[in-house]
């Protein structure tokens, strides 16, 4: 599992598209707030027909930030580019000129086995003369991991090609939507994505496949208004969190706050965490009490849970309740 902050700290990663102009002021301005990663779309978002000036805004956007952090100090969030194709990667990267060393790293949509080379290729290229490494994050979204017969081979060869570039890996991500659609599906503000069987059991064969070495993101919860819409999304990233994801995209502000609450850690599992990990090496046995002398904590079988909770402590902070 992944033993770095780095790799927990995406948490709510805001969608935006590439060619929204009055991101840049919303930046400067702290509008969303101090704890979120940013995410600039030019796929989805952006009609077919207007990605070349799409391009050329997101390229402005990049370049303007970088002179407003010259001499201003706000918050500047981790931002990726959400691409539609592996070309684009060290194109963007190059017209970005000084300003890339604002770009964290790249988002790679309909992560496929026919693709998959070319992309890792690009982001590999340009970590070949980048001053600060650049990550990408692949998406398991193709409509190519729906069918059973095909599924655990192409997740499996999908993980293999990854682990050749795994320090590269930021984060896993799944695209809820994308998969929804190949069905038909559309959950409403009360309903978890979790409780439709058909992409819960894809979630799950990808945890599977990708959780023990890449931290997996959860996908986006499309309400960010309306009756219930907060309970809704609260709901769905507890069972996110127990299912084993960490963090969540959004589409809109609203959602931010939520996201970083549910990732907190409670006192309690924080000093079970580090009880666990502190074990005196003389006691004879490997199983105890917790703290509070309400479960059990055994030394060896929950080390990766307490490292986990470590970081994730780290990273979104501990919630204020006692023990």
């Amino acid at each position: 599992m992944k033993n770095s902050k780095i790799y927990y700290s995406v948490g709510a990663l805001l969608y935006c598209p590439a060619n929204n102009k009055s991101i840049v002021s919303s930046l400067v301005n702290e509008k969303f707030g101090r704890h979120f990663s940013l995410a600039l779309c030019l796929e989805d978002t952006i009609r077919d027909n207007c990605v070349k000036d799409a391009e050329e805004i997101l390229v402005q956007t990049i370049n303007t930030l970088f002179l407003e952090k010259e001499h201003k100090n706000f918050f500047l969030p981790k931002i990726f580019i959400r691409v539609r194709h592996h070309g684009q990667i060290p194109d963007l990267f190059e017209r970005f000129g000084d300003s890339r060393s604002l770009i964290t790293g790249f988002i790679l949509p309909k992560f496929s086995l026919k693709n998959a080379d070319p992309y890792i290729e690009a982001v590999s290229s340009v970590n070949r003369y980048a001053d600060q490494k650049i990550y990408m994050m692949p998406i398991m979204e193709s409509p190519a991991i729906i069918h059973l017969e095909n599924r655990v081979p192409i997740l499996y060869g999908l993980k293999e090609k990854l682990d050749c570039a795994e320090e590269l890996v930021l984060n896993v991500r799944v695209g809820g939507n994308d998969l929804c659609h190949m069905f038909g599906f559309r959950r409403n503000s009360d309903e978890s994505i979790h409780n439709i069987k058909p992409i819960s059991n894809i979630f799950a064969d990808i945890i599977t496949v990708f959780g023990m070495d890449y931290v997996i993101s959860g996908p986006v919860w499309e309400y960010y208004s309306g009756p219930g819409w907060l309970s809704g999304l609260k709901q769905e990233l507890k069972e996110d969190r127990l299912c084993g994801f960490t963090g969540k995209t959004v589409i809109h502000p609203n959602q931010i706050e939520a996201v970083n609450d549910n990732y907190k850690v409670s006192q309690k599992d924080f000093e079970d965490a580090k009880s666990i990990l502190n074990w005196n090496p003389s006691f004879p046995s490997l199983v105890s009490g917790s703290i509070t002398r309400e479960r059990m904590n055994e030394c060896k079988t929950h080390s990766n849970w307490a490292i986990r909770i470590l970081l994730l402590a780290e990273v979104f902070g501990i919630h204020d309740n006692p023990i």
